[in-house]
């Protein structure tokens, strides 16, 4: 399942954002799709290993590997599948 970001979706191939192999370049590692309780995620291989069962995608010169339990519904990988935490919410201290 390699894919280039421009080429349209179809059959077996996901569409990249550009902004998504932006932010993996600019933190020089692979990435995982894993589910979570929300839908897909997009993690780091540090925090979120690759299973043997997960497919390769090539994001600019990383790896995106992709849970199979996510790929047959999987047709884009967007900045939403991308968790952030904002330290500054209300009622969050630390």
């Amino acid at each position: 399942m390699h894919t280039n970001p421009h080429d349209s979706a179809s059959h077996g191939e996901v569409i990249i954002a550009p902004e998504v192999i932006e932010y993996i370049n600019k933190r020089n590692c692979d990435f995982r799709i894993c589910t979570s309780c929300g839908g897909p995620i997009l993690l780091s291989t540090r925090v979120k290993p690759p299973k043997r069962s997960d497919l390769l995608v090539k994001a600019g010169n990383h790896t995106i590997y992709i849970s199979i339990h996510q790929a047959r519904f999987l047709h884009s990988i967007r900045m939403e599948m991308i968790p952030f935490f904002d330290d500054d919410e209300p009622g969050m201290s630390y």
